[in-house]
């Protein structure tokens, strides 16, 4: 990955798409994850829609994770060119009150990228989730580390408000299914997702405003076009299925216009409401899905 980062930008885009190609044949169960998730989401698509969509997201998926590289041991002075951003007047704003400032994220593609991006403009913190490999995880903390204030597993609840109400911004992606705790069930494109209540929590006991803010891989290739919204309106209302709806709003209104860069091959409706069918097959099953035919 180190030796990746010394490469020209574009052969490492080349490099991106090559790997996510692979990764399309090489990965047959994220293929169908990532197949049934676009049918729920945009049934009005066609099959050869949809298809020709699939393989344009796992090609930003190679792309993503040659940007991982990128962003953990690439130098500011070559990032300074590769991107522009929009809207750094909306999170100065949030944090003139002192109180912090939740950084809204999504789980696209250009993730890492995104937030190695955004550091160079602003100081901020990080909330993520621990890897399974303590190796990886270890090696993901450090190349974060380097370029951001400090990171905190999602579970660190504590530090997290200590970062919020000494009002600091922290980055937060909350568009996951973590499960049924702590979740409540809102409308994702239409479908019932399971979305975690932590950002209506956390925004509620530090007072700290929540600011959207992605990132778009440019098409011709020539870097990365950042962009911070204002801060959500009347948010929380001490309900959290509403919350939870404005979030998913937001996102999908981000995700509709990089459909492809989104990331699909996660099972976001693995956790349904009482009496719904899963819809993605077990997970030891190696066969071909109906989705994927």
């Amino acid at each position: 990955m180190r030796l990746i980062a010394l490469l020209p930008y574009r052969v490492q885009m080349a490099l991106g798409s090559l790997l996510g190609h692979v990764m399309y044949y090489l990965t047959p169960e994220r293929r169908i994850y990532a197949m049934i998730n676009l049918q729920l989401c945009f049934p009005e698509y066609s099959l050869s829609e949809r298809k020709q969509l699939l393989k344009k997201h796992f090609s930003a998926l190679g792309k993503g994770m040659i940007e991982t590289s990128i962003a953990w041991w690439t130098p500011a002075s070559r990032l300074q060119t590769l991107h522009s951003i929009s809207g750094l007047e909306h999170l100065d704003a949030a944090l003139e009150d002192g109180n912090g400032v939740i950084v809204l994220g999504a789980h696209f593609t250009t993730l890492e990228i995104g937030i190695r991006l955004l550091a160079l403009h602003r100081n901020y913190d990080l909330m993520y989730r621990k890897h399974n490999n303590p190796l990886f995880d270890a090696i993901q903390r450090n190349g974060r580390e380097g370029y951001m204030d400090a990171t905190h597993e999602r579970k660190d609840v504590r530090g997290t408000l200590r970062s919020l109400k000494a009002g600091k911004a922290i980055w937060y992606a909350p568009d996951q299914d973590y499960g049924r705790q702590r979740s409540v069930f809102a409308p994702f494109f239409g479908v019932p997702a399971a979305m975690i209540t932590a950002t209506s929590r956390l925004a509620k006991l530090s007072n700290a405003k929540v600011v959207p803010f992605f990132q778009t891989r440019r098409d011709d290739g020539s870097g990365y076009d950042l962009h911070i919204l204002p801060a959500l309106k009347d948010f929380p209302t001490g309900d959290d299925v509403a919350d939870a709806t404005t979030i998913n709003a937001v996102i999908e209104e981000e995700i509709l216009k990089q459909p492809a860069q989104y990331l699909w091959v996660h099972r976001r409706f693995k956790t349904r409401p009482e009496g719904m069918q899963k819809p993605y097959p077990k997970r030891k099953r190696r066969d071909r899905h109906k989705y994927d035919k």
